[in-house]
């Protein structure tokens, strides 16, 4: 390669050396915060290591063993299952339903309004999880709890009985705030024009949203999805109002790695787990990738 094309790729003038070193602090962070705690992850899930007894201090490698037993464990896959169903559930549709919904009312809504409405759902995001997680139990309490006080009903123990369906609404109630931040943003730049042209000629609401609004947000509906999708599926948050039950029914990948961990103490178990979980993020994450790729 000859020094004129250099000279032209290296449109900074910074030359190779001075380059890596401006970059090297952020790829140390990265190799330090990133990369070798999934290697670590990766090497702990191929040994038997233990949180207590012998194999906490030397562990055996075991090789395959761990990620094969879990792809045998029942409880694995019931926890992968509810996984998917939490995602879908919360973040594929809920949140990414009522962010929109919230996003386009609040577009023609008094500006007084549209700001208590933001404060409010922004509130419900950024409370620490541990005080979202106590509200809402005090809500879903079958003793004295505000749902069925409300209901005039004393006898439902909402996270016993539907405990999916608690973490679901849970979930999109709290995660909503993202979704209409963004969608608000998106919003805004569809031109005014093509709307008041749809709202002319008669379109209606749906119609508007399908054939005027969803073209020119659709890679904004992508990268949500994409987002939430991840967030969601590596929250930990659903142990802190069910801890994982009643009988598993409400045991998340997350909520399952930790039982593994800290519970159990099969540490190495729960590290191949883990990489798994990784593995299927990555897929997703191709996956949303592919699309976005396909519509550019």
């Amino acid at each position: 390669m000859s020094a004129a094309t250099n000279r032209t790729r290296d449109t900074s003038g910074l030359g190779v050396a001075r380059a890596v070193a401006f970059v090297s602090p952020a790829l140390l962070l990265i190799g330090l915060f990133l990369v070798f705690p999934a290697l670590w992850t990766i090497y702990i899930g191929l040994t038997n290591y233990t949180l207590t007894g012998p194999a906490s201090v030397a562990p055996a490698f075991v090789g395959l063993e761990n990620f094969l037993g879990a792809l045998d464990d029942a409880l694995f896959g019931n926890a992968l299952w509810l996984t998917l169903v939490f995602v879908l559930g919360s973040a594929v549709l809920g949140q990414n339903l009522l962010g929109f919904g919230l996003a386009w009312v609040l577009r023609s809504a008094k500006p007084v309004v549209r700001r208590v409405v933001e404060a409010l759902v922004l509130l419900a995001w950024i409370l620490p999880s541990v005080v979202v997680a106590y509200l809402w139990t005090a809500v879903l309490d079958r003793d004295g709890g505000t749902l069925n006080a409300l209901l005039g009903n004393e006898s439902t123990a909402w996270l016993v009985e539907y405990p999916m369906a608690s973490l679901i609404v849970f979930n999109t109630w709290r995660g909503t705030a993202f979704s209409m931040m963004l969608y608000s943003s998106a919003l805004a730049a569809v031109p005014p024009s093509q709307l008041e042209t749809a709202r002319t000629v008669g379109a209606s609401g749906w119609q508007t949203v399908r054939d005027i609004v969803f073209p020119h947000i659709r890679g904004h509906v992508l990268t949500n999805t994409l987002l939430i999708s991840l967030w969601t599926a590596n929250d930990f948050t659903p142990f802190l109002l069910t801890a994982g039950g009643p009988n598993h029914e409400s045991e998340t990948l997350p909520v399952f790695i930790y039982q593994q961990a800290i519970t159990n103490g099969e540490l190495g178990y729960s590290a191949a787990i883990s990489f798994l979980l990784l593995i299927v993020n990555l897929v997703v994450a191709l996956l949303y990738l592919l699309l976005l790729r396909r519509r550019s």
